[in-house]
């Protein structure tokens, strides 16, 4: 992943040492995305919209690590979630999601990201398209636990419904979804790219809020364009651009 713009004045983690964690669940959030649920043997501090590095080891020596949003809110705990998009080919994203058990272990090493970071107490709205949902999942699921659902606006873009993430966990007030290729019947949409209409509403009340944009180079680029048609500035936008992460 990568991130532009300064640094955030928030207190964050450093990235430490390489630790070896512990599957303790899994689940599907869709047909090609799957949650880890990982425990990491004690409490772990990080903020919303950070993500880990995973590195996974063969007997031969070889290594490969990639990045990984971390979807849960940050809770005190030992544990954290991971959802991974499971991509053909994916050297990391097909063993994650095919062949990781529950009771397997990992490797990881973070919590890193200092700029994509929600501090708990601005209000903000958040733009995603596809697995871009997960570092803003955390986001709404921390205002949602702290009572604090208010500071959360978040839309959604997907293709058809069973490509959601956290299709059970996501709709509420605080959130709209917006759907590109087919939609749900009864839907009041009609499908199709994101536009500023769909945008608008997220900035009703006057009141000014942190905007997070995270999906794909080209979903970015798009929402970066809308949300300057809608007069919204560019210092209140923070964009998170990813490429598949294999």
């Amino acid at each position: 992943m990568s991130a532009p713009g300064a640094s955030v004045p928030v207190t964050v983690g450093r990235p430490g040492r390489w630790r070896v964690v512990t599957v303790a669940g899994a689940r599907w959030e869709t047909p090609r995305a799957r949650t880890l649920r990982l425990d990491l043997g004690e409490e772990f501090a990080f903020l919303a919209g950070q993500h880990l590095l995973l590195r996974l080891t063969a007997p031969d020596g070889y290594t490969a690590q990639r990045s990984y949003s971390i979807a849960s809110a940050p809770a005190g705990s030992a544990f954290v979630e991971l959802t991974v998009e499971r991509l053909p080919g994916g050297e990391v994203s097909e063993f994650l999601c095919d062949e990781v058990v529950v009771g397997d272990t990992l490797e990881v090493r973070g919590p890193i990201g200092r700029w994509f970071v929600w501090d708990a107490e601005e209000p903000f709205v958040g733009v995603a398209g596809g697995s871009g949902t997960v570092p803003l999942m955390a986001m709404l699921r921390q205002a949602r636990a702290a009572g604090r659902p208010e500071l959360a606006r978040l839309l959604v873009s997907a293709r058809r419904p069973e490509d959601l993430y956290y299709a059970d966990e996501l709709p509420g007030p605080e959130s709209t979804v917006v759907w590109t290729r087919e939609a749900p019947p009864g839907s009041a949409r009609a499908p199709g790219r994101l536009r500023a209409a769909d945008l608008a509403p997220l900035f009703d009340g006057g009141q000014e809020r942190t905007v997070f944009v995270c999906g794909s180079p080209s979903f970015c680029d798009a929402v970066t364009d809308v949300l300057a048609e809608l007069g919204v500035p560019a210092s209140r936008v923070r964009v998170e651009r990813f490429g598949p992460s294999r």
